[in-house]
């Protein structure tokens, strides 16, 4: 048995799954999970309750002056066994999930200053390695050295489809229209951001996930995950 800890990186596009399969994945090897997403998506609905941004406007400089204020952590819920998002401790985990703030977390995660701070806090996160973490630029920007990095993609109608189901579930009054516009501005405001835009590492294995289950996705990654280990 190799008790030696790695650090496993998962980028992608939105509404990959990239969340769900580090979860399992996390849970499987003892690891630990971040969601660099969710610490994102908090500081987009800080700055929405703050009134810093909404459709028509984006106060970028007020969000930056405020940054200080914003403490996000993660916290095991006892009841699931996985990890919830802390915004200055309070529990956001279902708001930070809705369309309402997906519609703005890019242009949040697009700010450099946004970036220097959150990728601080992941980084420490990883320092003991034993972590798998999940994001835009993890394996090209926070863990550039991590021993396992994937690249999760699937066609843009696929990912739509996913989420809106997934929304509707939760009870949001939604659109597939919408759902869909919302997955495709958010790729291209990624993908062409001038800070740490989403790209696939050069040493990243790409899994594109159209047409997997998620329990074949999971034991295609547990496999790799488990070979990396063993190597190391």
């Amino acid at each position: 048995m190799n008790n030696k800890k790695i650090i496993i990186a998962i980028d992608g596009h939105s509404s990959t799954g990239k969340s769900t399969v580090a979860k399992q994945l996390a849970k499987s090897l003892g690891y630990i999970y971040v969601d660099t997403g969710a610490m994102y998506r908090s500081v987009a609905l800080f700055a929405m309750r703050k009134s810093l941004i909404d459709l028509d406007h984006f106060d970028k400089e007020g969000l930056e002056n405020i940054l200080i204020d914003i403490n996000i952590r993660f916290e095991v819920n006892p009841e699931t066994g996985l990890a919830e998002t802390l915004l200055n401790g309070e529990n956001v985990e279902r708001e930070i999930r809705t369309l309402s703030v997906s519609k703005h977390v890019s242009k949040v995660a697009a700010v450099s200053k946004v970036r220097k701070k959150l990728v601080e806090q992941q980084q420490q996160m990883g320092k003991d390695k034993g972590i798998v973490m999940d994001g835009r630029d993890i394996g090209t920007v926070v863990f550039p050295d991590a021993e396992l990095k994937l690249f999760m993609t699937a066609t843009a109608k696929d990912r739509a489809e996913r989420r809106y189901k997934e929304l509707l579930e939760r009870g949001e009054e939604v659109s597939y229209e919408d759902v869909l516009k919302n997955v495709v501005n958010r790729d291209h405001i990624d993908s062409t951001r001038k800070d740490s835009p989403l790209r696939k590492a050069e040493d990243a294995i790409q899994i594109d996930n159209s047409n997997l289950t998620l329990d074949e996705q999971f034991k295609q990654i547990l496999q790799l995950a488990n070979k990396t280990i063993e190597k190391n």
